[in-house]
């Protein structure tokens, strides 16, 4: 991966600390956005799509972990990096179990991050170069969001669309629980969540008609199947 192109997402309370390491990763090429606390870094993921996040557990307003879950719950792949002033071994477990894929004690230094950031961006796209899916005529690569048709350009993916599809190929021509899926991309299975996903489903369809032996079926009741070559 480019690290000209790389954005970095820092959630770092201590304006000191976040200056610092905000100047050194610039200083390595990266773009970095950072943040005082949970809730404006969660703003900030939604809205500028980061490849990485570097986040500080103890914050106001939203900690580090309840941020990470708040990111799993729409962003299954992007590696996590917690900062901490925490060396108990139940709270490292909790980072990971949250979804961080690293976890660095402060003090820590700047060498040891970078090092750290860029292992992490090397084993991800050495992940997205293999994550190809054949779907009938189609192919589909999940990590970079993309659907191709036979040799035809890729189409770009929303996140939700590129889930959706993965979860029903992990169940190709069986059924897909509804109640599961809901509450994994939606967080919940209200009314209005699953009228959603109806859309969602409805999109899937058109993007995969170009293949007639492809078809999404809804088994009233349990959900839906991809039924797929």
């Amino acid at each position: 991966m480019n690290k000209e192109k790389t954005h970095i997402l820092l959630a770092e309370d201590e304006p000191a600390l976040g200056m610092i390491i905000k100047e050194s990763l610039e200083t390595r090429g990266f773009n970095v956005t950072h943040c005082m606390n949970g809730v404006q870094a969660y703003e900030s993921f939604e809205s500028h799509h980061p490849q990485i996040a570097v986040l500080d557990v103890m914050m106001p307003e939203l900690d580090g972990f309840s941020l990470a879950k708040k990111i799993r719950q729409v962003n299954e792949e992007m590696p996590i990096i917690f900062l901490t002033a925490k060396s108990q071994t139940e709270d490292v477990l909790e980072g990971f179990h949250v979804g961080g894929n690293d976890y660095l004690k402060k003090p820590f230094s700047m060498e040891e991050l970078i090092v750290r950031i860029n292992n992490l961006l090397s084993r991800q796209q050495t992940q997205q170069t293999a994550a190809n899916y054949q779907v009938g005529d189609y192919t589909f690569n999940f990590p970079q969001q993309r659907l191709a048709y036979r040799s035809h350009e890729p189409i770009k993916l929303t996140h939700r669309e590129a889930h959706l599809l993965y979860h029903l190929l992990e169940k190709k021509n069986t059924v897909l629980d509804r109640t599961f899926i809901l509450k994994k991309l939606w967080g919940n299975d209200d009314f209005f969540s699953g009228r959603s996903m109806d859309v969602f489903i409805s999109k899937l369809r058109k993007k995969l008609a170009q293949d007639s032996q492809i078809e999404i079926v809804n088994v009233r009741g349990y959900g839906y199947k991809l039924i797929a070559p």
